[in-house]
């Protein structure tokens, strides 16, 4: 028998911890091959942690809401391996096993002395002794929540600690304790001074909003996944001054070539041909012909990447948007973009995606065609400096010019809507970029093979 040190993998250059939101296995369990152990969450994506090995948990060094380093010790996984490497594997491990015991000791004596406290302690001393994770403490800063309001919060972790779930039920329960004193005291008011109509005209439109928020409404807490779209996208617009540039494109020829190879293509590769590789290929090629689009802005620097590597933006089952991103997406063909797309569309409705694969896009595509819209004005993703919305395709009859005049037909066409970022990017460029991603959609070749 040997054991196995599961730890946090690496998640992509920018994220150096992720916090543990659930357990999907109990010591004692019998582990499989890349059967998921654990969930984690970064502020990009949600995601599970596999197990590189067959075996039996043993041991697990973390609880849920705790935040892990990348390439800390998570767990421990006893393997059927009865080879030398055993004692090396448990020598390793010694010193991080010792010392998570420490840190889990520590924690337990501090929360022994917060349970062992008078009744006549005053709340500002529990409320520096009480432990909580880092998840619950950045809940209660984005919601306005005290530290003195933070310990009236009933907790049901280990040694009464506050978990994740608490203060998300205490927020969806309309934080009740908070604000009946508000309540009371507005009550009050008009049982003792009855005959100020200044003061009733004043109150009593207070009260009325109250009692219609909570009785004729329905409050639902945003997500975690919700409120850090929120914020980047607040943060996007305060940054970068955005300008949009729009270019009608046919797309006659695509649409009648997909409909001819589309077929055979899912027959001999086992994938369906959608429109998005293609519009995906033709978006990598305008970025290598104007590089100035794959930059990013630091200050008063500007970063020219040397990858070209494209942001799918995906809608998810709950509403919520996710990034997946094609990593060096001008060295694909379309047989690969189609398979790279359809792999990552699939596994962001599944959340299945890594964290290293929504990190590192230099820009952004997303279809608002996929719903209908006709063309959009979408929000840089920062700290990129450009992104392209997809219209919908559409039918419409339209003036075809040919060597004997002008004729009126129908035609497949869309919009191209682009954001760009005006501290960086003028007008000129803004608009050669997306007549370029036109340009070679509207020159398709009708007798191209795949």
């Amino acid at each position: 028998m040997s054991k196995f040190e599961l730890k946090l993998p690496r998640m992509g250059e920018s994220v150096a911890e992720a916090t543990l939101t659930s357990w999907l296995k109990e010591v004692g369990d019998t582990i499989e091959l890349d059967e998921p152990i654990f969930e984690i969450a970064t502020d990009k994506v949600d995601s599970e942690v596999p197990s590189e090995v067959e075996g039996v948990l043993v041991e697990r060094f973390f609880e849920v809401d705790d935040v892990i380093k990348v390439g800390e010790t998570v767990a421990i996984i006893e393997t059927e391996q009865s080879d030398n490497t055993e004692a090396v594997v448990v020598d390793k491990t010694s010193d991080k096993v010792e010392e998570s015991a420490a840190m889990v000791e520590e924690t337990v004596k501090v929360a022994k002395e917060v349970a062992s406290a008078p009744v006549h302690q005053a709340p500002k001393a529990v409320s520096g002794e009480r432990f909580y994770s880092p998840l619950v403490k950045n809940i209660a800063k984005q919601e306005g929540i005290s530290m003195d309001e933070l310990d009236t919060i009933k907790g049901t972790g280990n040694d009464g600690r506050v978990t994740k779930n608490d203060i998300l039920d205490y927020l969806k329960n309309g934080r009740v304790k908070a604000e009946e004193p508000a309540a009371a005291v507005a009550t009050e008011v008009k049982k003792e001074a009855p005959s100020v109509n200044s003061v009733q005209a004043v109150k009593e439109p207070v009260a009325a909003a109250t009692i219609k928020q909570s009785v004729d409404a329905e409050v639902i807490p945003m997500s975690r996944m919700g409120k850090l779209i929120a914020k980047h996208m607040a943060e996007s617009v305060s940054t970068s001054a955005h300008v949009q540039s729009f270019i009608e494109v046919d797309v006659t020829n695509i649409v009648n070539w997909r409909n001819k190879v589309k077929a055979d293509f899912e027959k001999r590769e086992g994938e369906k041909l959608t429109f998005t590789p293609i519009f995906m290929e033709a978006v990598a090629k305008a970025l290598k012909k104007y590089p100035m689009m794959n930059i990013s802005v630091d200050g008063d620097t500007v970063i020219k990447k040397k990858n070209i590597n494209i942001g799918m933006a995906a809608a998810l089952p709950d509403g919520n948007l996710i990034v997946p991103v094609i990593k060096n997406a001008d060295q694909l063909n379309l047989v690969g973009m189609a398979k790279v797309v359809n792999d990552l569309a699939f596994r962001s409705k599944t959340n299945k995606l890594k964290p290293d694969e929504v990190q590192d896009g230099t820009y952004t595509v997303t279809n608002v065609g996929t719903f209908g819209s006709v063309f959009g004005t979408p929000i840089i993703n920062q700290p990129q400096v450009g992104i392209l919305a997809l219209g919908a395709i559409r039918k419409i009859p339209s003036v075809i010019e040919t060597a004997e005049g002008d004729f009126i037909g129908i035609r497949s066409k869309m919009y191209l809507s682009h954001s760009y970022d005006h501290r960086v990017v003028n007008g000129a460029l803004g608009s050669m970029f997306a007549k370029a991603v036109a340009d070679y959609l509207e020159g398709w070749d009708v007798d191209r093979e795949i």
